[in-house]
Order: C-alpha cells, then structure tokens, then sequence
C-alpha cells in the first residue's frame, strides 16, 4: 500500500511530487531545502544554517510519517561545493550521534532555489 505524506511542519513541494511517500514500513521522504518554516526564508549567508534546517525539515517530515531521523536508513546529501563537505558533516553528526545511516554525498552544478545543500532521506516507520 501506498501512502503520501504532508505537514505544514516543512515546505510544501513546489512541484509534481510529494514530501513523503509510505510504502510498507518504509518512508521516503524527497529532497528538502533549508527552508525555515517560521519565516518563510533561506538563510542563504550561512551554510550551516541550511544544513541544521534541511535536517529539521527531514525530521519533520518523517515524524508526519509516523518514524524519524533516528530510523533513517539512507540519506542522499547533495553539494554545490564539496569545499562545504567537513562543515556539513559536523552538523550531520550533530543529528546522527550514534548509528548513522548509509549515505551518498555528490557535488552537483546547482540546487532549487539557488541553495547549498539539499537531502532526502528513507526511514524505517514503526
């Protein structure tokens, strides 16, 4: 069975697509921007600030699905600069403290929105 996945709790898609979709006991939830749901903004003066709220939004997206990052299987991380790499990683941890899932990150030539970073995620639902 098939199951889309909202909260106003991140950005909505500006798209086709939905932020999640649950299949089985799994969820997967499609790439998220470091957009902060109380203003509306990207703080695009600060890298680590959009990594710490594209983890936020993953998170939150997942908690609508009924998991969290803490059941993540898989993260796909996406760059504009590998040059950000070690500062990413050092945030990353920061929500991956113990157990970390498996991970891909790839420089890319841009991102939506004119952003840094962008991720997405799978995670196991309970």
């Amino acid at each position: 069975m098939r199951q889309i996945v909202h909260t106003d709790g991140a950005p909505a898609a500006v798209g086709p697509y939905s932020q999640a979709v649950k299949a089985g006991n799994l969820l997967f939830i499609s790439g998220q921007l470091g957009v902060d749901m109380n203003t509306g903004e990207i703080a695009y003066h600060s890298f680590e600030n959009q990594v710490t709220q594209v983890l936020k939004n993953l998170d939150s997206i997942a908690r609508a699905g009924g998991s969290s990052l803490s059941q993540a299987v898989k993260v796909t991380v996406y760059l504009t600069d590998m040059a950000d790499f070690e500062a990413m990683n050092r945030i990353y941890a920061e929500f991956f403290p113990t157990d970390p899932p498996a991970r891909v990150c790839v420089a890319v030539s841009g991102l939506p929105k004119g952003v840094a970073v962008e991720m997405d995620a799978i995670c196991i639902c309970d």
